[in-house]
């Protein structure tokens, strides 16, 4: 990500360290569940040990086979297998209850750094590569936590297991654990490597899922400029490197495989051969030959398992990376909280004070920007595209932080103003007009947690817009798609526009809001907004002139600057960039 920490730099107990403090109910009950995890472990050497005394005290014996004995050892051995599976049963639910409840908190904090984050810094990020930072690459820790649930009884029974091995037999004991040293000494190496390679596999992912995202939700561009060949190629190219990536990280899990597989032909030949040996000389009984063997098997079960952990271990890292360097990317706006100066109700005045801003890694799109805009009064921002006018917005309602200079509203540092209270006083309606997928009521309510429909009613009756709620198929239970698909333009500004209005804000900002829609919404569209904007003060970044008409005050910017500032008669009739803006509009308009 262009603005969030890579975390590439953290080993793997750094990441889990790190993980731990961001979720701390990671490691809630894990006491508990190493205890259960051990009792598992020993249930499961049960079988082998049952087996040896059934060979060499039931069945091998000078007055011939002891039913009883036999009888007895099979009653213990089942009750020992019944308590290992509850015992098993329970130490999964308490650690995947935890690794959830953890896993729970990482994503929550996640979305929230996210949504904490500012609308440049948002700008620099690809959607779907942050979309599957916070989904899919958690899920895929969540996936190796719950999977190492298993391996930990592996651990545990590998412990146990090897207990009992040496006290069957300390040198085939040995022999056992002199094979699979070699293994274990390539294992670092092996790790290190397997943790780039998925690093590489999840980045290459989040490429795919970025891609393959922008060309649905662009499918109407796409289809409108027959542009699917040029996407299909990049989705192509994006695929193919998320191919090889795999391939290669898939590669190393082979050879990984492979050694755990040689290692345990290995073991085992080595124990009949060696076993063989030490009966012949009296050493090693044939119960205890026969239970090395079992024993061996459940030693060579998490040996090789170590290794497919250690694969799937990676690629959880690598995920888990990802999801971290979201929680840990600085917040470039930050919320003063409690200890901020909350706004007072009632129209608001603004100042900029020398203000300038420059973009991430780019140049000032503003500078030098000093202006008052007095309580209730409406002001139009105009300039041409790039001028910086939107820039202004967004500092306005800080979306973003100015680079040098002070913004005030009712005289109080907007830096210093807790988000509870700038988000209640100040509501900017956006020029896409962007509506979430659900009815139009509830994305008008959406403007004022806990608004009723009779108070939605109400309010698209103060804009004078019932009328048009009246038209529509299923009034306020009409549904509006994806990103508001289902509904034109200028239908998305004015549900937009009547969810600000329901918020009831001291100061209302419009960026472009009358952009893009047909002369007849305009109409409504205007009268409704005459209405939103009484008695407040009001910013709109004016595309249409029409809108500064009726302005009480103009800023014209030009190149970062506001290079002119007066009413609309004054700016109109005398020379400058207002002037040139104004005619060409009207050229425009008079073309059509």
């Amino acid at each position: 990500m262009s603005s969030c920490v890579t975390g590439g730099e953290r080993g793997a107990l750094g990441t889990l360290r790190r993980a731990l403090e961001v979720s701390p109910g990671l490691g809630e009950g894990l006491l508990t569940v190493v205890f259960l995890a051990l009792l598992a472990a020993a249930g499961r050497v049960v079988v082998p040990v049952a087996v040896q005394l059934t060979l060499d005290e039931g069945l091998q014996t000078e007055h011939g086979p002891r039913t009883g004995l036999v009888l007895a050892i099979a009653g213990v051995c089942a009750a020992a297998v019944l308590a290992t599976a509850w015992i098993t049963y329970r130490m999964n639910h308490r650690l995947y209850r935890s690794i959830e409840a953890g896993l729970a908190t990482l994503r929550v904090k996640a979305f929230r750094r996210v949504h904490g984050l500012s609308t440049p810094a948002l700008t620099g990020e690809r959607r779907g590569d942050l979309v599957a930072r916070v989904t899919a690459d958690i899920d895929q820790f969540s996936t190796f936590l719950q999977f190492g649930g298993m391996f930990l009884i592996s651990l545990c029974q590998l412990l146990v297991g090897s207990v009992v091995m040496f006290v069957y037999s300390w040198q085939l004991a040995l022999m056992v654990w002199l094979v699979f040293v070699p293994l274990v000494l390539v294992l670092p190496a092996l790790q290190r490597r397997l943790s780039e390679a998925y690093g590489r596999v999840r980045t290459r992912g989040g490429d795919m899922l970025a891609a393959t995202g922008e060309a649905v939700v662009g499918a109407a561009v796409i289809h409108a400029y027959d542009a699917g060949d040029l996407i299909g190629r990049r989705i192509d190219t994006a695929v193919e490197a998320h191919r090889r990536a795999q391939s290669r990280a898939q590669r190393l899990v082979a050879v990984t495989l492979s050694s755990g597989e040689v290692a345990a032909a290995l073991a085992i030949g080595g124990v009949v051969s060696l076993g063989v040996l030490l009966g012949v000389g009296g050493r090693l009984t044939a119960g205890e030959l026969v239970a090395f063997l079992f024993l061996v098997t459940l030693f060579i079960g998490p040996a090789q398992m170590s290794t497919e952990v250690l694969n799937e271990l990676q690629n959880a890292l690598a995920g888990w990376r990802r999801a971290l360097a979201v929680v840990d990317t600085p917040v470039d706006v930050s919320d003063p909280g409690p200890g901020g100066t909350y706004l007072e109700r009632g129209p608001v005045e603004v100042r900029f004070e020398d203000v300038a801003y420059a973009y991430p890694d780019g140049p000032l799109v503003l500078r030098d920007v000093s202006v008052h805009i007095a309580p209730r009064s409406r002001v139009a921002v105009v300039g041409e595209t790039g001028s910086g006018k939107s820039t202004f917005a967004k500092l306005l309602i800080r979306l973003a932080d100015p680079t040098s200079g002070r913004i005030t509203l009712g005289g109080v540092p907007l830096a210093r103003v807790p988000f509870s209270s700038l988000r209640r006083r100040v509501v900017m309606v956006p020029q896409d007009g962007f509506l979430f997928d659900t009815t139009v009521g509830r994305n008008i309510a959406y403007g004022r947690p806990g608004a009723t429909d009779d108070d939605v009613r109400r309010a698209l009756r103060d804009l004078g817009l019932g009328s048009w709620l009246a038209g529509l198929q299923n009034g306020l239970e009409t549904p509006v798609g994806q990103r508001g698909e289902a509904l034109s333009a200028g239908e998305r500004q004015l549900v937009a526009l009547a969810r600000a209005y329901l918020a009831d804000p001291d100061l209302l900002v419009l960026d472009e809001a009358t952009s893009a829609i047909d002369p007849a919404t305009e109409q409504r569209l205007q009268r409704a907004l005459e209405k939103a904007t009484r008695g407040r003060t009001a910013v709109s970044v004016a595309h249409r002139m029409s809108t500064a008409e009726t302005a009480d005050h103009v800023l014209v910017f030009d190149r970062g600057r506001i290079v002119q500032q007066g009413r609309h008669e004054e700016l109109v009739a005398g020379p400058g960039r207002y002037a040139e803006l104004y005619a060409a509009w009207m050229s425009a308009t008079g073309a059509r």
